[in-house]
């Protein structure tokens, strides 16, 4: 796993308590993946789920309180010399305190 530099907080943070998403979703697939501490991108998501709609996903589980971070990352093709792609992971801090909850918490 590459570690990532992380701003450290002034002051405590909440504790996270993000809503499980429905066993076998897509939501759930792309969770596990993160919670197991990898990295996405689109053609990863695509060959391990099956589905291109990584962004989707990503907003679900935001939507649903999970602290997924994102960087950009360029990804040229010759029809799009300018393309990027999205880089989705769970920041190392968060991974710690999420994966401590992971087996009770899950419905």
């Amino acid at each position: 796993m590459t570690q990532h530099p992380e701003q450290l907080a002034l002051f405590d943070l909440p504790p996270l308590t993000p809503t499980w998403p429905r066993r076998g979703t897509l939501a759930d697939r792309a969770l596990g993946l993160l919670l197991d501490g990898r990295s996405l991108d689109h053609p990863t998501f695509e060959a391990q789920a099956g589905s291109w709609r990584l962004a989707a996903v990503v907003f679900e589980l935001r939507a649903l309180g999970w602290p997924v971070q994102s960087t950009d990352r360029p990804a040229p093709t010759p029809d799009c010399p300018g393309r990027y792609i999205g880089i989705y992971r769970l920041s190392a801090r968060d991974l710690a305190a999420l994966v401590a909850v992971r087996g009770g918490a899950q419905a």
